[in-house]
């Protein structure tokens, strides 16, 4: 059975998510935005074993913590999709007009498609490919529990933003009237 928490992190609050499965122990951080020390103490508590980081889009407040954890623990980081990389070329200048202390680019260990499956321990998420937000944004969907992490592509009564470079109206929008409403995801 796959387990969750959710971390609000960094001074928005965003929402860190931590994965794990309940039989292995295994455990995977979504959008880890900063505050990297409280995140792992929930996972030194919880007694897992961290295996990856995933990211559901380049924006510093959902990977500023990424590469802090895949160092400290040697893990890879996964997603989002490859038109991302835009943004994560650009995080000294994010943390920069986001007031967030200086942070240093990185690249992904794996990029990842619409169709794509990430495991956790015995638990695998299905891969969905949004734009709009950004146009490499992804969603993490868990079919048994219906369970969907979904980054920025919408919020309880609202969408995400597409002010941004590279944010797209009509990609968003159709990113979540043909996608994540034919999976359910609501």
């Amino acid at each position: 059975m796959l387990k969750f928490e959710i971390i609000p992190v960094t001074h928005y609050r965003q929402n860190c998510s931590l994965l794990w499965c309940e039989e292995t122990r295994e455990a995977a951080v979504i959008d880890p935005g900063g505050d990297t020390q409280k995140i792992l103490a929930l996972i030194n508590r919880l007694q897992l074993v961290l295996v990856k980081v995933l990211l559901t889009h380049g924006h510093l407040d959902h990977v500023g913590g990424a590469k802090a954890i895949a160092t400290q623990v040697n893990i890879p980081i996964i997603g989002p999709h490859q038109d991302d990389s835009y943004w994560l070329s650009r995080i000294p200048q994010q943390a920069q007009m986001m007031g967030f202390p200086p942070h240093e680019t990185f690249e992904s260990n794996q990029y990842l498609l619409e169709g794509d499956k990430v495991s956790i321990g015995t638990e695998s998420l299905s891969v969905i490919h949004c734009p709009g937000h950004t146009p490499g944004h992804i969603v993490f969907y868990h079919q048994p529990s219906q369970m969907a992490w979904v980054g920025d592509v919408i919020f309880n009564g609202s969408i995400g933003r597409t002010d941004f470079p590279r944010g797209n109206f009509d990609d968003l929008i159709h990113s979540i009237r043909d996608k994540l409403l034919r999976w359910g995801i609501r």
